[in-house]
């Protein structure tokens, strides 16, 4: 190759951003002349290796913007200590089935019992599937769904929420809502019923939930849309936190939620 066919390809490699390849493309043309390599063979890895790149950084985009408070992935849950879940029914869940399908999913149960990070732990995969995911807290999403709402900018905010196929709200139940904030939380709900996927989590059971929204007629309406395609995964171990607790000899003390 010339000098300048060869100062001709890395400036159209940098124009076509492509990148990864520009950076790989001289030590494995040394490595494809030695091994001799065929035109394919050199073609083939190149742009595999610019796929991956453009992938991963997608997938980390995706993280990113999912805004998970913490990371926490399957591999790390312990099933062993909590023996109440069925890890078959959170391996079909771990497919993304769910998402395609536009179902949801509801983990219940006591603090500390890892409803968070299985929400998250799903949350990451479906992030690597190159999927769009938000998490958020109840009340910081109950919060600004109110702001908006005052401020004229409610259809707005839900058309951003609308943008996630899979949106996790961690937390249901930790705090009661106000008429507005369930009026807010119900418009939400009913716009993804049967678009795309919510993940709950919540201390509360199904029958406490008219607590939450201090309205018996909205939770069974927000209960009637999310149950009708809905994975329900009870908890009912002992809180992860206490575990640790005990192990270190601990015996009093706040036990955070």
């Amino acid at each position: 190759m010339n000098n300048f066919s060869y100062e001709r390809l890395h400036s159209n490699l940098q124009y076509l951003k492509l990148n990864t390849i520009e950076e790989v493309l001289d030590n494995y043309l040394e490595i494809a002349a030695r091994d001799s390599k065929t035109t394919m063979e050199v073609l083939d890895y190149l742009f595999e290796q610019e796929k991956k790149y453009r992938e991963a950084a997608a997938i980390e985009r995706k993280m990113k913007s999912a805004a998970f408070p913490v990371k926490k992935t399957l591999e790390e849950f312990d099933f062993e200590f909590q023996k109440s879940i069925d890890k078959k029914a959170i391996e079909d869940l771990a497919t993304l089935r769910f998402v395609h399908n536009s179902e949801n999913v509801v983990f219940l149960g006591p603090p500390g019992v890892g409803k968070s990070h299985l929400a998250i732990a799903l949350g990451i995969e479906v992030a690597k599937a190159g999927i769009s995911v938000y998490f958020t807290n109840t009340g910081n999403l109950i919060e600004k769904l109110k702001i908006a709402n005052r401020e004229g900018m409610l259809e707005k905010k839900l058309k951003g929420f609308m943008k996630f196929k899979v949106l996790i709200i961690d937390e249901m139940g930790y705090l009661p809502f106000d008429e507005e904030g369930a009026h807010c939380l119900f418009q939400l709900i009913s716009r993804r019923y049967e678009k795309s996927s919510t993940i709950f989590t919540s201390n509360k059971s199904y029958g406490e939930w008219g607590e939450i929204f201090k309205d018996q007629v909205i939770a069974a309406a927000v209960l009637d849309r999310i149950l009708h395609h809905c994975t329900t995964i009870n908890i009912r171990g002992e809180s992860y936190r206490l575990k640790e607790r005990k192990k270190h000899g601990i015996k009093s003390g706040n036990i955070y939620q």
